[in-house]
């Protein structure tokens, strides 16, 4: 127990409940290392109810700003070199290294989270910060593409896994949402979600009557995960509650008729909202989207229009749209982009109020750009 005068602890002196109070408004790192100062108060930071109430007070404090995650997704002997810190303003860009090779890390993080996934390596939850991991079987649907590899078949077109919320029970899911007709299925498309508490996986009914892209990211935003469509006439927008474990369809997006072939936009989350950006040499536009329930149909605003001109001597030409990730210090984009001579993925800084572009940051291995607001959370229910 920590001493303070006269050998009296701070639990003797102050009541529990604001010693509580009082650490949380702490950093994560502080009270990990906090965690030692006595059983009292790690059994109080191992408490999911202390964890929770940790993260909004935080996030409140913070202004709800991000910090951004530099995921090194292979295993390269020049991490430690090439590890970066930078600070802008109150917000943080940081490199991390995987405890395991991993191919797909879930776009965006939840609560801190992070989902990853593999057709040849085990799925994983983690918490990147306090270290926490936490691995989980392979769904029906990876092990039908590790059946179709293992055949010589590489025709399967992968989506990609999503991760987020139910926001009513606090339980975190996993879910694979995938296209049937290749596999010889009759559905449209197939719907998985797992459960942490069971430790398996689900089939969801119905799942999407549209068949949906795999080209593009899964974005989680406060209680749904979002999808494109993969149709013919005009490309949608796809969401499902995981509430409700329910889809509901988008058909009338302002955007929708501008986007262009699939390699020509990508779908982000940018200042708590859906961003569109469509790629168009030389240059972008991005629009902040707003979706109606209700309505089933959304309205969007155009955020800024970036000249890609000063990018061609970093990228050499790019292979699609530079990713919005994050607001920095209020009036500065940072985006992540891929070119032919940066292929490993690239930060760039865009100044809302001078138009500007500079490059930030150049890996030497692949990486991943992540939102991030640190907690100590876990995706088990205790």
């Amino acid at each position: 127990m920590l001493k303070i005068h006269h050998g009296l602890s701070v639990e003797s002196l102050l009541p529990h409940n604001v010693v509580e109070l009082i650490l949380e408004r702490l950093s994560v790192r502080t009270l990990l290392r906090f965690r030692c100062v006595s059983k009292t108060w790690k059994t109080t930071t191992d408490s999911q109810t202390f964890q929770k109430q940790q993260l909004i007070r935080r996030r409140r404090q913070s202004g709800d700003a991000d910090n951004v995650l530099f995921v090194c997704i292979l295993d390269y002997s020049d991490y430690e070199a090439r590890r970066m810190r930078i600070m802008l303003g109150s917000q943080v860009i940081f490199t991390i290294m995987l405890p395991f090779t991993i191919i797909e890390v879930c776009h965006g993080s939840c609560d801190g989270l992070l989902c990853l996934a593999d057709f040849f390596a085990p799925n994983f939850v983690i918490n990147p910060v306090p270290g926490w991991h936490h691995s989980f079987p392979y769904s029906i649907f990876q092990k039908l593409v590790t059946e179709w590899y293992n055949k010589g078949d590489y025709r399967i077109s992968g989506p990609k896994i999503g991760f987020g919320k139910d926001k009513l029970r606090g339980t975190y899911k996993p879910v694979w949402l995938y296209n049937s007709s290749q596999f010889g299925l009759d559905n449209v498309t197939t719907c998985e979600v797992f459960d942490f508490g069971t430790n398996t996986w689900r089939y969801v009914l119905p799942a999407s009557p549209y068949r949906i892209s795999g080209y593009h990211f899964i974005l989680y935003l406060d209680g749904s995960l979002y999808w494109f469509t993969e149709c013919e006439e005009e490309t949608k927008v796809l969401s499902s509650c995981l509430q409700t474990e329910t889809f509901q369809i988008f058909s009338k997006t302002p955007f929708a008729h501008l986007l262009g072939k699939p390699s020509d936009f990508i779908i982000s989350v940018l200042d708590n909202r859906l961003c569109v950006s469509k790629y168009a040499w030389p240059n972008q536009v991005i629009w902040l989207l707003l979706l109606d329930d209700s309505s089933s149909s959304g309205t969007c605003a155009k955020f800024c229009y970036i000249d890609l001109i000063r990018t061609f001597d970093w990228f050499g030409g790019l292979h699609r749209a530079l990713e919005p990730v994050a607001i920095l210090d209020k009036n500065k984009l940072l985006l992540h982009g891929f070119g032919y001579m940066i292929p490993m993925g690239a930060l760039v800084i865009y100044d809302l109020h001078t138009k500007s572009l500079s490059l930030l940051y150049t890996p030497t291995t692949l990486r991943q750009c992540v939102c991030y607001f640190p907690s100590l959370l876990t995706a088990l229910l205790y």
